[in-house]
């Protein structure tokens, strides 16, 4: 039977690649091609304009609680009433107001975490070059607003800090959300942590479509893709890169804050730095790898390069911390290495580049791991049994009570009306 499914997003700054914009329209696309209808609600961090104090303040106003989206939805559910409403992002324009319009409709509402964002103001658990979880399961993130966690300022972690605050004294996150879908053990563990109750709590992964198929590997090189920032393990990558001395040629594809780090390291030769580039680029270049490597040295909910290698039949090498541990069997489908520590890395791609047979197994192993966990095909049919869980832990059919905001708030004249869509192919 073909349902009819709200997605709800705030697209993250075009600028900026994401890989919950990606995780958005893959699961679009994904429920569209299966015949259920879509109906989209969307804005973009794009819009945003918030130069003078007048629009900084109403920003944050509508980041605790945003009576745009609340009036959007409201209509949009008088008009089309779907089974369910499922979310990805909502910070900062589209707030969790929206939960609210869906609970008062009696629409079961799911949440995708793809970050920590609801137990850390500035989403990572990182701070000053390693993992932090001093506001896990605290009433109010103080700690993250006397440390400027969120952009480095005062005001902003302050707005993220209240509207953690309000939210868990409102009850948003038991009340509103029936289901919250993690893409590992891991963030799910963090998530219970911080106060989420664990009957709420599922695992579900991410997926790559189309498939690729596996790769050549002939190309000769290991592969790092990903953002070039601290929580990346950048500077660890370059620093074993340059005690490697060629053994095995790394080509690191992204962008960042610490690009000029690494266009100078390429002009000494000790990589080869593509910037940033598109996915069908991605997935060429994973073909021909040796082996992709992921460094992070702060906590990853997921880890999407991994499953993209894996596609590729590309075994990796990645950092023991986060849900990386979780994804890469050590020995099977790749190597383990320590975060942050470069000579802990030589050596494992050392050992790589001295047994291809062994990597060949691994990745072979990897490619399983793909067809197993991580195909499109696998990925809907575990969504719709959590769409039919959380209809269940709603109670399907059940009219809610009216909600109501924490405070009169404003329109924020600074932000365009969100789009709405409605499609079934």
């Amino acid at each position: 039977m073909a349902l009819t499914v709200l997605l709800v997003h705030d697209y993250y700054r075009s600028a900026s690649p994401s890989g919950e914009n990606r995780c958005f329209e893959d699961e679009r696309d994904l429920l569209a091609r299966a015949g259920h209808h879509v109906v989209t609600y969307t804005r973009a961090n794009d819009e945003i304009v918030a130069r003078s104090f007048a629009e900084r303040l109403r920003l944050g106003v509508e980041t605790v609680w945003s009576r745009r989206t609340l009036r959007d939805l409201r209509a949009l559910l008088r008009r089309r009433l779907p089974d369910v409403a499922h979310f990805q992002n909502t910070f900062p324009l589209i707030s969790p107001s929206a939960y609210a319009a869906c609970r008062e409709a009696g629409v079961p509402v799911v949440q995708s975490v793809h970050n920590f964002r609801v137990v850390c103001p500035n989403a990572q658990l990182f701070r000053d070059g390693g993992p932090c979880e001093d506001c896990v399961g605290r009433p109010v993130a103080w700690l993250g607003v006397a440390r400027r966690c969120y952009r480095g300022g005062l005001a902003p972690s302050g707005t993220v800090a209240a509207m953690l605050a309000v939210h868990r004294a409102r009850s948003t996150w038991t009340r509103d959300v029936d289901l919250f879908i993690a893409p590992s053990a891991f963030a799910a563990a963090k998530l219970v942590e911080g106060g989420l109750p664990a009957e709420r709590v599922a695992v579900k992964p991410n997926f790559v479509h189309p498939d690729p198929g596996p790769g050549r590997h002939g190309g000769g090189f290991a592969l790092f893709v990903g953002r070039l920032g601290e929580e990346k393990g950048v500077r660890a990558l370059l620093a074993a890169c340059e005690r490697l001395r060629g053994t095995l040629p790394m080509v690191v594809a992204g962008d960042g804050p610490l690009a000029p780090l690494v266009a100078r390291a390429a002009e000494r030769g000790v990589v080869r730095w593509t910037g940033a580039l598109g996915r069908e680029e991605v997935a060429r270049l994973m073909g021909e790898a040796t082996l992709a490597v992921v460094q992070s040295i702060s906590y990853e909910t997921f880890g999407r390069v991994v499953v993209e290698a894996f596609a590729r039949a590309t075994p990796v090498v990645a950092t023991r911390i986060g849900a990386l541990a979780e994804l890469v069997d050590d020995g099977r489908t790749g190597l383990v290495v320590d975060p942050g520590d470069p000579d802990d890395l030589a050596r494992a791609l050392t050992w790589a580049a001295r047994n291809p047979a062994e990597l060949r197994r691994m990745g072979a192993e990897a490619r399983r791991d793909f067809e197993t966990k991580y195909t499109a095909d696998r990925n809907l049919a575990m969504l719709l049994d959590l769409y039919r869980r959380a209809r269940s832990l709603a109670g399907r059919g059940t009219q809610r009570s009216r909600v109501r905001g924490p405070a009169p708030i404003a329109r924020p004249e600074a932000v365009r009306a969100g789009s709405v869509g409605i499609g079934k192919r």
